[in-house]
């Protein structure tokens, strides 16, 4: 079971590449807009992660703008 699989139920999106393929955009875009503070993410450990749940609100909210 890869680490992402196993934290899907919490609704937790572990790492910058599977953040970005959440967003659709690239690990490069992704990068860049969490460390700006960006995107509402948070570093564990070293390594970033996300609420899913928080990222749909995020872009939901785009979409209607």
């Amino acid at each position: 079971m890869t680490e992402q699989k196993k934290h899907e139920p919490l609704g937790v999106i572990w790492g910058v590449a599977a953040i970005a393929q959440v967003i659709g955009r690239t690990p490069r875009q992704t990068y860049h807009a969490l460390e700006k503070g960006a995107l509402p993410a948070q570093k564990v450990a070293g390594r970033w992660c996300a609420s899913r749940k928080k990222l749909e609100q995020l872009f939901e909210g785009e979409d209607a703008a």
